[in-house]
């Protein structure tokens, strides 16, 4: 959720101060806004705390339907939703959380479910709110992306209840529980489902994202071959990252038979990236090296230190072996490198005027029965067609393998539509309600790196919960949201749900 306009240059200090109002919302708006954060902002934080304990990632080894940390989940939101005097209908792999009459609607569109955590690299349990680690700081997987986003769509309802503000549109949250592995159960909900008019999505950033680049993927396996010389130095291993749509923040090679001077180079080499922590271990005849940089999401990698990349830099010293870990490594460091717009691979680079550059981050390395996989996931923006992308990523691995005799055993090129919604007619109204709170009289527009289950929906929007300029922590192992962001989410959207439902 990078490369924004240059109207998100900001100073971060400005974005969350009580300025004078740069824009009108209607006193109602205003009025009830102020009512949710001093009724409800305690009760809201509570409630997060409550959604963030159940582990609700994807498992390969249990459905969804069969998973009881989902079924916690839905349970629990159904049972404090009508707690509050909301609606609530669960749909399997949808969960509808509504208030209102009105013939006409409006969609808030968010997930329910969250990437994977690794406990070690976090001071509490990822799945526990921990609010005193850091002050002001409400750490867990799902605080920002997107259980934060739901407790607070909760108490924005509420509270437009409570004050029985007129709304002509029936709002409906729509709580979807596989946004980060799955659309397909989605996509088939959408076919037979009333569409509201007006869509907004709370699983982005602010003021108001009305593009989105294309999640796309290069994946390149090399199968592992006999060496001529086991004597010689060769990689054993090479891995890294975690799951694929995060900024890896540790990798590891295994080198056999590493010589004094090979160990020296790659030292020399590794020194000159102060922004990772090499560790180095000799067990027997093997060196072992682990890489530790800063895990961040995908969309963003300018905001993370890929440990695959720089790991891989680090080993280039030597014309490694092509076994598959140092096929693997030659090949990362002849066409990735450790950019983040795809400058090495070939002519695939290109940027947009609004969207940003493509940008490509090495996600995870992975070994197998087939062999050693890499991952580089690609965001990628209009501009260029996918065609044309598609036929430059395959010219530049054939011109690779041909220069270096390597052959890889499979490839394969997932490429996403970038999606765009300039015209949706809610912009200007949810852009109001932003300069309203946040007094940034001049936000406009802008483009995000991440992708939503905007692309789904008519005439859908982002709106938060991440503001301008800052890094967006979900799928990182430092995952947060401030609470004083949380406080002003529930401003912002409790006003933007009545501003939104009379239009």
């Amino acid at each position: 959720m990078k490369f924004r306009s240059k109207i998100l240059r900001i100073a971060a200090s400005m974005l969350l101060c009580p300025l004078a109002a740069a824009a009108d919302v209607s006193p109602a708006a205003q009025k009830t806004a102020d009512y949710a954060v001093k009724k409800y902002e305690a009760t809201m934080t509570d409630t997060l705390a409550e959604l963030v304990r159940f582990k609700t990632v994807a498992r390969e080894d249990q459905p969804l339907e069969k998973n009881p940390e989902f079924a916690g989940f839905k349970r629990t939101l159904c049972d404090k939703a009508e707690a509050l005097g909301l609606e609530c209908e669960d749909r399997g792999y949808v969960v509808i959380v509504a208030m209102g009459q009105g013939e006409e609607k409006i969609g808030i569109v968010t997930h329910g479910d969250v990437q994977p955590a690794n406990p070690a690299k976090w001071k509490q349990s990822p799945f526990e709110l921990d609010r005193s680690s850091e002050p002001g700081k409400l750490i867990a997987r799902g605080s920002e992306d997107d259980k934060g986003p739901i407790a607070t769509a909760l108490y924005a309802m509420k509270a437009i209840k409570d004050k029985g503000v007129p709304m002509k549109r029936r709002v409906e949250l729509i709580v979807y529980m596989a946004e980060e592995s799955d659309w397909e159960p989605l996509k088939a909900f959408l076919k037979d489902y009333d569409m509201p008019a007006y869509n907004i999505t709370i699983d982005a950033s602010y003021p108001v994202v009305t593009a989105e680049k294309g999640w796309s993927e290069i994946r390149a396996t090399f199968a592992d071959s006999a060496l001529a010389d086991k004597n010689k130095p060769y990689l054993s291993d090479f891995h890294g990252g975690y799951f694929r749509s995060q900024v890896p923040d540790e990798a590891h090679a295994s080198i056999v038979n590493p010589t004094p001077a090979l160990e020296e180079a790659i030292r020399a080499r590794a020194a000159i990236h102060p922004k990772v922590k090499f560790e180095f271990e000799k067990k027997g005849d093997v060196l072992e090296i682990t890489a530790r940089g800063a895990a961040t999401h995908s969309s963003e990698p300018e905001h993370g230190v890929n440990a695959i990349a720089f790991l891989a830099d680090a080993l280039g010293n030597d014309d490694w072996p092509a076994n598959a870990a140092g096929a693997t490594v030659r090949y990362i460091n002849d066409l990735i490198g450790t950019g983040i717009v795809a400058e090495q691979f070939g002519d695939i680079a290109y940027s947009d005027d609004f969207m940003g550059p493509m940008t490509g981050a090495l996600t995870m390395v992975k070994a197998d029965d087939k062999g050693v996989t890499s991952y580089l996931n690609l965001r990628r923006p209009t501009g260029k067609s996918a065609e044309l992308l598609d036929k430059q990523i395959h010219s530049a691995i054939d011109s690779w393998q041909k220069e270096t005799g390597i052959q890889m055993a499979d490839v394969g090129v997932s490429l996403g539509e970038p999606y765009r919604a300039d015209d949706a007619p809610h912009v200007q109204p949810l852009l109001e309600v932003f300069r309203h709170f946040t007094g940034i009289e001049d936000a406009g527009p802008v483009s995000i790196g991440g992708s939503t289950n905007a692309k789904l929906l008519p005439n859908a929007v982002s709106f938060g919960p991440s503001m301008p300029g800052k890094a967006y922590t979900g799928h990182s192992e430092h995952e947060f949201i401030t609470v004083d962001q949380l406080r002003l989410n529930l401003k912002m959207y409790t006003a933007m749900m009545i501003e939104i439902a009379n239009l």
